[in-house]
């Protein structure tokens, strides 16, 4: 189906390791960068249909999803989700952070500071990061119909960078979010005074 996101991607640059061997040679480079922002300029003109489009497609191909939205958790017909206007609203969130990232394409380190709060949200929200590729995938399937000819192979792959890049910077925000709580959970337990030991 052409709609998976691939193992390409930036290596975010606080991880040390790569996550896999895709990613230790894959970037983005000047030209797919600007491919990423004039192709932004014809899809931001139907933001909102790409949004509705994009979770409705998530949805319907990975209904596991659904479980992280409280508000989306128990509807089945998804002509009700393409018209819910709290799916609109999520819709156009996910779609203002795209414009974000596409903003800060020549400026990585607010990129990543972006990314990284992301996925430390995501935590708070309880969405786990298996879940984050899916969104890119949805994303590129809703674009290709409105950028028509304008979609080639080399447009894809350079999303799917982008994708990639951000997905793993948001899974480090999100573990990091994750080993805070832990460590904040354990620090407190161990502060606790010995109710046993307490003179009165």
């Amino acid at each position: 189906m052409g709609c998976a996101i691939s193992g390409l991607g930036l290596i975010p640059k606080q991880q040390t390791q790569p996550r896999n061997e895709d990613d230790a040679v894959a970037h983005l480079a000047d030209e797919q960068i600007e491919m990423i922002k004039e192709s932004w300029k014809v899809i931001q003109e139907d933001i909102a249909k790409v949004g509705i489009i994009m979770f409705v497609r998530l949805f319907e191909t990975h209904p596991e999803c659904k479980d992280v939205f409280f508000l989306f958790r128990d509807v089945q017909d998804l002509e009700k989700l393409r018209t819910s206007k709290e799916l609109r609203a999520h819709g156009l969130r996910v779609m203002s952070f795209i414009e974000k990232s596409v903003a800060r394409l020549d400026e990585l380190d607010r990129l990543d500071l972006l990314a990284l709060e992301l996925g430390k949200t995501h935590y708070r929200y309880n969405a786990p990061p298996k879940y984050y590729g899916y969104v890119g995938a949805e994303f590129i399937c809703a674009v290709r119909p409105i950028l028509k000819d304008k979609w080639t192979p080399e447009l894809e792959k350079a999303w799917k960078t982008l994708f990639q890049y951000v997905t793993g910077l948001m899974q480090q925000g999100y573990l990091e979010e994750e080993g805070a709580k832990h460590n904040h959970v354990m620090v407190s337990t161990k502060e606790r005074p010995d109710k046993r030991n307490t003179a009165l």
